[in-house]
């Protein structure tokens, strides 16, 4: 189907800003508009598309929020947002489903400043990496003092899997808070197609495992303790549902970690697969950013590098407005 006008509800300043998506007034714009532009329902659909959106959250999109991905211009991941609603509404009529993946955290959890302290008695401040030797000399213990032996063993673990240290974040995408919830303009676009061409998103929770840091939404980074009981699995189930499709397109937040970590691990099950499999799989460049705090760490060029090797590994880096649908 030919790409489509933007709905006149659609404003691009909408999106960096929080507001309550009017659900049956938009389900009635939905419905003329598929009537208008004579789009038909999924199931008619000769070339399965899904659209993969990672961790499109207020948490990650929105400037006052807890981890803004601004990458280097500053303004990353509002206009990656913007691109990204106008490139669903274009191809309202190719996109035949929508999964869009939701970080999901609470307090106590390995990644966040209550799991830690020094010392003194402090909490770290957020960004502070945790090396294994900074717990090997009691620089950084966990609060909880019985789960000692595997604080140090889960570094321990990142290291040696060649994973980005540990890094602490600082509180973000805590369930039943507003930084959890999908940006509103995104959550209006994805609501719109379901109406439009009668196809449910599939929404996937990820990150809840206190003990393990999930940037992937295929695989948590470690997913066993000491005496090999599981605390985080596999989304085998994610796997199959994605490589199905004729072609798989991925977006979202950030490029430098739960995209760039989801592609891989993505990646590492089509090469056990089909390696041909790879040529299926479409990353939109400009509707992803990498994570950047000014003077503090710039994840550039590791996203870059990251979609060099999935690249030479047959997918393809496309822009949102070259694709061809």
């Amino acid at each position: 189907m030919a790409t489509l006008p933007l709905p006149q509800h659609f404003t691009a300043d909408s999106v960096s800003r929080i507001w309550r998506v009017p659900y049956q007034e938009l389900a009635q714009t939905a419905s003329q508009w598929a009537q208008q532009h004579q789009i038909t329902a999924t199931v008619q659909d000769q070339q399965q598309v899904a659209l993969l959106l990672i961790d499109v959250q207020n948490t990650f999109c929105q400037p006052d929020f807890e981890l803004f991905v601004g990458g280097r211009s500053g303004r990353g991941s509002i206009d990656d947002n913007i691109r990204l609603c106008e490139f669903i509404y274009r191809q309202l009529g190719n996109l035949t489903q929508i999964i869009a993946t939701l970080d999901t955290h609470q307090a106590m959890q390995i990644f966040h400043p209550l799991f830690w302290i020094n010392p003194a008695g402090e909490h770290p401040a957020p960004l502070t990496i945790i090396q294994p030797a900074a717990v090997q000399t009691g620089e950084w213990l966990p609060s909880q003092p019985q789960l000692s032996a595997y604080a140090l063993y889960y570094v321990q673990q990142l290291a040696l899997a060649g994973k980005y240290p540990l890094t602490i974040w600082p509180y973000h995408a805590m369930l039943g808070g507003i930084g959890h919830a999908l940006v509103p303009a995104v959550e209006a676009a994805i609501f719109f197609h379901s109406i439009a061409r009668s196809a449910q998103p599939q929404i996937i929770t990820k990150g809840d495992s206190p003990l393990t840091e999930n940037y992937s939404a295929i695989a948590p980074e470690v997913t066993t303790d000491l005496k090999g009981q599981v605390i985080g699995r596999q989304n085998d189930e994610l796997i199959e549902c994605l490589l199905k499709f004729d072609k798989l397109l991925i977006a979202g937040q950030a490029q430098s970690h739960c995209v760039a970590w989801t592609v891989a691990d993505l990646l590492i099950a089509i090469q056990k697969i089909d390696p041909s499999l790879a040529s299926k799989v479409y990353l939109l460049s400009d509707c992803t950013s990498p994570v950047v705090v000014a003077g503090v760490v710039d994840y550039t060029e590791a996203a870059n590098a990251a979609y060099d090797r999935f690249a030479a590994a047959g997918m393809n880096i496309v822009k949102s407005t070259e694709i061809d649908l």
